[in-house]
C-alpha cells in the first residue's frame, strides 16, 4: 500500500498518522523531540478548537496542543 505523506495540520480527526519529518527552528525541533515528536511515533489528532487553532493531538499516551503554524512544519505519513 502506498504512503501518503502530508503535513500534519491536514490530517483529519481522528486518523492516525506517522511522524516522518520536523522541519522546523532547532529551538522548536528539540522541544518536539522531548515530547515524543520522534521518527514514526503514531499521531492522532483528537480535538479541535471552534477556530480550528490550536488542536490537541494524542501522542505517546499524551495529549499535546499544537497550533496550525507549528503543525504545518511536521510531515507525517498515512
Amino acid at each position: 500500500m502506498k504512503q501518503h505523506e502530508i503535513t500534519l495540520s491536514q490530517l483529519p480527526l481522528n486518523k492516525k498518522g506517522y511522524i516522518k519529518k520536523l522541519n522546523c527552528s532547532e529551538t522548536i525541533k528539540r522541544r518536539l523531540l522531548d515530547l515524543g515528536f520522534v521518527e514514526n511515533a503514531c499521531i492522532t489528532p483528537v480535538l479541535s478548537s471552534p477556530s480550528s487553532e490550536p488542536r490537541a493531538f494524542a501522542i505517546r499516551g499524551t495529549l499535546i496542543a499544537l497550533r496550525k503554524e507549528d503543525a504545518n512544519q511536521i510531515y507525517i505519513c498515512t
